[in-house]
């Protein structure tokens, strides 16, 4: 997502913005490769509070930088940010008509980050204890964001970024946000290609780095699962000198960046522990392993965690009830946990912490309840993107969710509502297929696949989901109940959900699809009824 003039608006009254480290304009425009040009007989001296690319979030002091985007061009606001209070605009060209000093770079983009970049170095250049912690991974980055976020603030203030803002715009500005009293800066990563997270990393090299999984996400604009996996090393590479690599040991694409560390700095954590060792794991590594893992009625996972420390015979457990939804949530607490630990929080505090973080970003894995006249359902929404190993993750926390109302005899009825998954290259109709299969033969009841009127390839993608699960169906309906469902568009998901819900009082729907399915704006929907 491009953080410019539009992409943020649904964030730019609702953020409270930290101010990040004093500079003068003319400390400004050094940073950034820039060329001052005054309007306004500028002092250069004057400081500056902080830094947006979007002009409605400009207070008093700011710096606006403007930024060409796919659709809007953030030039077009430069007059907007200066009745705001902007104090000097970053431009790839000046602006006419305003009394708004400017600092004219040849690239706005190159020229956040590197402002970015230059506010860390005055962060860490203070006698002041700052960590930064970066996170990648093809799934579970934003959860695991999160719930970092909800510890470390327990240590002390941290600035983490807002949603998905993990690229090389969202990345700076969240960086930007650090100021004298920061403590933790924790920096999302993610990519599409070969050497963006290198990039980021340059802008904020991290202390510490977190790799959750190589998945197919992105495949298309990858290639091949090995290209992702050369990405998301990226982030071990760009460690400072003596940095700690946190790696899923299940994962063994992630655990062969052992290697790159280091020194062998590398924490673990992991699922299959064998005889007390994670696999990727020697017995002086330190580890976090999850075992006894079952799920409540709402589908929230309740496991132990044993940790290691440098020898088998340090051993210490502690049970961890998460308050969100999904047993592929485990791997994002125990690293999260990882971290924490390793930043001196104990492992009860750790726990009571994390059976407190139920508020996450939106539109993953949210729980609530949907109503309309005398009909309601439970809402499952995980519809801010999908790619193969979320999408499965995400039906296996529909199959275990039970309603505390439902007898053994009477278990909720549950409906998939699914989009499309993008970037997955030359098999995604392969990929989709499998994805009906796997709904077909879980506990789900029904499946909604939700094509599109406008776009092909996204109607034909959801067709395949809908042909896999047909050809997959157990049969487990009465015949008289259809089982899969294949619309062209949310409005129509939205009659079909309404239509089972009026035959299923009892009934609980998740949605995930990407951003393009729309399931997202159907989930906005539901919660403005």
């Amino acid at each position: 997502m491009s953080c410019v003039e539009t992409s943020c608006a649904s964030n730019a009254k609702s953020l409270d913005y930290a101010d990040m480290m004093p500079m003068n304009i003319s400390e400004i425009a050094n940073a950034v490769h820039g060329e001052m040009h005054e309007f306004n007989s500028c002092d250069t001296d004057l400081v500056a509070n902080s830094v947006f690319s979007d002009s409605r979030q400009i207070r008093k002091g700011s710096v606006f930088v403007a930024i060409v985007g796919e659709h809007v061009d953030g030039h077009d606001y430069v007059k907007n940010a200066e009745k705001s209070g902007a104090v000097v605009a970053i431009v790839e060209h000046v602006v006419e008509g305003t009394n708004l000093n400017q600092i004219v770079v040849n690239n706005s983009v190159e020229a956040l980050g590197l402002l970015a970049k230059h506010n860390l170095e005055l962060r860490r250049n203070l006698n002041k204890p700052f960590t930064i912690i970066g996170i990648t991974g093809s799934v579970g980055k934003t959860t695991t964001k999160d719930m970092l976020k909800a510890l470390l603030s327990t240590l002390g203030e941290t600035v983490a970024p807002v949603g998905s803002f993990n690229n090389n715009i969202g990345l700076p500005l969240t960086a930007l946000q650090v100021g004298s009293n920061t403590r933790f800066l924790i920096a999302e990563m993610g990519a599409n290609h070969v050497g963006e997270i290198a990039n980021l990393t340059h802008i904020a090299p991290p202390d510490l780095a977190i790799v959750l999984k190589v998945g197919v996400a992105h495949l298309g604009e990858f290639g091949s699962v090995e290209r992702i996996a050369q990405a998301k090393s990226e982030i071990v590479r760009g460690l400072l000198p003596h940095g700690i690599a946190v790696l899923n040991s299940d994962d063994k694409r992630v655990s062969a960046m052992s290697c790159l560390v280091e020194n062998k700095h590398v924490r673990w954590f992991g699922r299959n522990a064998k005889n007390g060792l994670l696999e990727s794991a020697s017995k002086d590594d330190y580890q976090l392993s999850a075992s006894n893992i079952k799920l409540d009625s709402f589908g929230k996972a309740v496991f132990t965690i044993t940790e290691r420390i440098n020898s088998s015979d340090l051993v210490n457990h502690i049970e961890v009830h998460l308050a969100i939804q999904g047993e592929h949530n485990v791997m994002n607490a125990l690293a999260a946990a990882n971290v924490a630990r390793y930043l001196g929080m104990t492992l009860d505090d750790i726990a009571s912490v994390l059976s407190k973080v139920s508020h996450i970003s939106p539109h993953r894995m949210q729980l609530s309840t949907v109503s309309k006249n005398d009909e309601k359902f439970t809402l499952i929404d995980d519809s801010f993107n999908a790619n193969p190993d979320s999408m499965k993750a995400g039906i296996d926390g529909l199959c275990a969710y039970e309603n505390d109302s439902c007898s053994a005899s009477s278990k909720p009825f549950r409906i998939a509502v699914l989009g499309s998954m993008l970037e997955l290259g030359s098999n995604e109709d392969e990929l989709h297929t499998n994805i009906g299969e796997y709904v077909a033969n879980s506990s789900v009841d029904a499946v909604v696949a939700v094509g599109s009127k406008t776009d092909s390839d996204l109607d034909k993608l959801a067709h395949c989901i809908a042909q896999g699960a047909r050809s997959s169906w157990n049969n487990k309906l009465p015949s008289s109940h259809e089982a899969v469902y294949f619309v062209h568009s949310a409005d129509e998901a939205d009659d079909i959900v309404w239509k089972l819900v009026a035959e299923h009082p009892s009934s609980v729907v998740l949605l995930k699809g990407s951003h393009a399915s729309g399931l997202s704006v159907l989930a906005e929907h539901w919660a403005n009824i």
